[in-house]
């Protein structure tokens, strides 16, 4: 049962609110369709339903309000706008990737796409599908965690007869098995000739709440639809027969064979045939458009032939009642029937239920990290033989490529700009958006991006000192090159300044909402935080902290190996350089706007 009660937009100043406390049901078992012209606000109640739009009024999903669904992916199915997917990737990789954010097995995946019927298409990019074959992706998105509520907005705008009866038989099935539909629609046809029953609204208010039946009768013309070779013969007849007993009867050809009479009915066409001798095929009392005949498909909530996930499958008398699902206390519902708007309650933020999963599908997903892999270690290559040709760099740099005159060598460029994509890509195709917010942000989700670009980092980094050592001893031979005698300290260097620029891009992203801004952030890093950083820390120190590492020593419970001592002193010397001090404390300013803005609970009043 899902209700909304009191449905009002934030109006906007000196305009009325899109949507004016709104009211309406819609049972389980039925598909309703919500009924209104362009701009009468039905995307709008969807997303005041969902908690995407500010607002009042409270929408109960089996008694219990979507902050208060432990997982709402499971309990609502949601369609609004296009497949909120990279063009680049996969359709049977876009829905594992989905799988993993509702915590549901990757084989649902190619299960859903068995039920829309394009199984043959899953290797296929999103970028290259038709609208038909789009429109099927999303609903096998909105399918995957075998949802008891589907909320669809204009899921057959633009789609052929043929594939608007496909889905209207898909969400008959869904609520055949006791699961409650609503789509919106601005054609009064299709609401009529698929749904169970009709709310129509205007300028955001209720208009009226019908069964289908009712409402075809009395919203919509009756007709009685002809097929005759003699259609032009048969108008003739008709009109002149009207004319003569004086009544309004309209004639509308609609095809060469196919006329639409209105102001008649059968029996008066019939008998108007017989008198003068037309050849009639088909004589039939219709409300408004026919519309091609629903084609059957499999069940949408289960696999054919395969039982449904114990934790999704639901009947219809749970669907019902809502046993078991934690509905409200007594006595809350009516108060907020009253106030119009739920009472003040914390808003928990959704995310991936496999947060690990859901990041490592999402970055090889596309070709995007090799593709920047080998960008990368391409320009790392040239700039690499390019200052041993010159000479005088010293070769710890000459292994990471990094001119003086660069402020970032080119392997932290691709770390950063792998982490900025992190959330970037997540505000360009928000495929979280319809289980909360745009992205729902939470630290499970949050430490999967910075453990899985660090881990990226440090291979891009590896990759590249490699590449260049091998470039360079293939072209000068051993000449530019040394054996070391001190390792270990440039390597926590190099592999500090890696996670630090791709942790610094991902926490950007994340705040800033922008793939490009995260890697902007990334490059602030050395162009303007160091200069300052190298300013402060002109001059000689009063309390110098050499020692420190003896200190530590004297905490420590255990003696530990002398290899402790250095890797501290490594890490303590890159610290203390400008450029490590400047990633630190740009780190800690992104964590800390990042926790504001993001991981902080909100609260609705």
């Amino acid at each position: 049962m899902l209700q909304a009660i009191g449905l009002t937009s934030k109006p906007r100043p000196n305009t009325p609110p899109l949507v004016d406390d709104l009211t309406f049901e819609a049972r389980p078992g039925h598909v309703t369709a919500l009924l209104g012209e362009p701009g009468s606000g039905k995307t709008t109640a969807l997303r005041l339903m969902l908690e995407l739009e500010p607002g009042r009024g409270v929408t109960y999903f089996r008694g219990r309000a979507l902050h208060r669904i432990p997982h709402p992916g499971r309990e609502v199915g949601v369609l609004l706008g296009d497949v909120p997917g990279n063009p680049a990737r996969t359709v049977r990789n876009q829905l594992r990737m989905l799988c993993a954010a509702a915590g549901v097995p990757a084989s649902r995946a190619d299960t859903m796409l068995e039920v829309v019927g394009i199984a043959g298409l899953r290797d296929q990019r999103l970028g290259s599908l038709s609208l038909g074959m789009e429109r099927r992706v999303a609903l096998a998105s909105a399918l995957l965690a075998d949802p008891c509520t589907l909320l669809l907005d204009e899921p057959g705008a633009g789609l052929s007869p043929r594939e608007r009866g496909w889905l209207h038989g898909l969400l008959r099935g869904h609520a055949s098995l006791g699961g409650a539909v609503l789509f919106t629609t601005d054609d009064a046809k299709e609401a009529a000739r698929s749904a169970d029953r009709v709310v129509s609204i205007d300028a955001g208010r209720l208009v009226a709440d019908q069964d289908a039946a009712d409402f075809a009768r009395t919203r919509l013309r009756p007709r009685v639809a002809v097929r005759t070779p003699h259609a032009a013969r048969l108008a003739d007849v008709l009109g002149r027969e009207a004319r003569a007993a004086r009544r309004s009867v309209e004639i509308v050809a609609e095809s060469g064979s196919r006329l639409s009479v209105y102001g008649s009915n059968c029996a008066e066409v019939g008998e108007a045939a017989f008198r003068h001798g037309v050849l009639v095929h088909q004589l039939a009392d219709e409300t408004g458009d026919a519309g091609a005949p629903a084609v059957p498909v499999p069940a949408a909530r289960t696999a054919a032939g395969t039982p449904p996930e114990p934790d999704a499958a639901r009947t219809a008398t749970d669907t019902d009642t809502g046993a078991g699902s934690g509905s409200e206390a007594p006595g809350e519902h009516p108060r907020q029937i009253r106030s119009g708007r739920p009472a003040s309650t914390v808003r928990r933020v959704g995310g991936p239920l496999r947060p690990l999963r859901y990041e490592l599908l999402r970055v090889f997903g596309t070709a995007t990290p090799v593709l920047t892999a080998a960008l990368v270690v391409s320009a790392s290559v040239l700039t690499a033989l390019v200052l041993a040709r010159a000479g005088q760099t010293p070769q710890n740099r000459l292994l990471a490529a990094w001119p003086e005159l660069l402020p970032l060598p080119p392997a932290a460029l691709g770390a950063g700009l792998l982490g900025a994509l992190a959330f970037g890509e997540e505000y360009r195709y928000p495929a979280l958006a319809a289980d909360r917010g745009t992205v729902p942000r939470r630290m499970g989700l949050l430490t999967a991006k910075l453990g899985v670009c660090a881990a990226l980092a440090l291979l891009l980094g590896a990759l590249t000192v490699a590449a260049d050592a091998a470039a360079l001893a293939l072209v000068f031979d051993s000449g530019p090159l040394r054996t070391p005698a001190e390792w270990l300290s440039p390597a926590v260097s190099w592999a500090g300044l890696l996670i630090g620029c791709a942790w610094a891009g991902v926490l950007a992203s994340g705040v800033f909402r922008s793939a490009t801004a995260g890697l902007a952030a990334v490059l602030a890093v050395p162009v303007m935080v160091v200069p300052l950083v190298r300013k402060a820390l002109e001059g000689s120190s009063a309390y110098p902290s050499t020692g420190l590492g003896a200190r530590l020593r004297g905490l420590a419970w255990g003696q530990w190996p002398p290899e402790v001592d250095r890797l501290l002193a490594g890490a303590l010397r890159v610290m203390a350089q400008p450029v490590g001090t400047a990633l630190v404390l740009s780190l800690m300013v992104l964590l800390c706007a990042y926790g504001f803005t993001g991981l902080r609970s909100r609260v609705r009043w």
